[in-house]
């Protein structure tokens, strides 16, 4: 299954997460685009953050950032594959 739009939006949630401490959270404000509102919303109801507007990242949500974090740092290192 490739990535959706909204599972995009949803990584790109999870990536601005600082993982270094787990007493910074992320708050998104009511005038944020409805984009980024809606992904904050779905990443509650599958209960990877605190609140439905941001919050703190819960065990489930660090995992996932820590995976996505990777993710795209494996992707965007400019490492060559070899082939």
């Amino acid at each position: 299954m490739p990535y959706t739009p909204d599972l995009l939006c949803e990584l790109n949630a999870l990536v601005r997460f600082n993982l270094d401490t787990s007493q910074v959270g992320i708050k998104v404000h009511k005038n944020a685009e409805a984009e980024i509102i809606t992904a904050m919303q779905r990443l509650h109801a599958k209960n990877l953050i605190t609140q439905i507007d941001g919050g703190y990242l819960t065990p489930l949500g660090r995992e996932a950032a820590l995976h996505a974090q990777a993710t795209l740092g494996f992707l965007t290192s400019g490492v060559a594959a070899s082939v």
